[in-house]
């Protein structure tokens, strides 16, 4: 068998849906610590309805730091979680649990392989209650209104 690799790129590519917003369910959390030692709650983010449909849109995650407790708030919030007080949460609490996510794609240069990666990423801000009617995004991942 003859191959011409010549058009082939060498791209690493863990896309799995075009960028956009979904309807997304947490279908899986995994905790680890940061550099730093503070926990960190990584979930994948399965579309739940649509085209693309039980496709992991993204994995996505929040640090129980100081500095990571204003993102945490805001993505428990639009899981559906009362956030105003004190809240007793696990991780398997956010299983199942809904959110409009907006999925945007980043590109690296691995270090190991020097080969680029792109890579579904979740904006800091980037989640939506899935009862909320107002979508805050457009089809295309971009603010209303920008």
């Amino acid at each position: 068998m003859r191959i011409d690799f010549s058009s082939v790129e060498d791209v690493d590519s863990f896309v799995s849906v075009p960028e956009g917003t979904y309807l997304c369910r947490i279908t899986e959390v995994r905790e680890r610590a940061t550099r730093e030692g503070d926990p960190r709650w990584s979930f994948r983010l399965m579309v739940d309805d649509g085209e693309y449909s039980g496709r992991t849109a993204a994995w996505d995650g929040f640090s129980w730091s100081e500095r990571g407790m204003h993102r945490a708030k805001h993505v428990l919030s639009k899981l559906g979680f009362d956030t105003d007080g004190v809240l007793e949460v696990v991780r398997d609490d956010l299983v199942g649990r809904k959110a409009y996510v907006q999925v945007q794609f980043e590109e690296r240069e691995d270090p190991v392989t020097g080969n680029r990666q792109v890579r579904p990423r979740v904006p800091y801000m980037g989640y939506q209650s899935a009862d909320d009617q107002a979508m805050p995004w457009d089809s295309a991942g971009s603010a209303n209104g920008a």
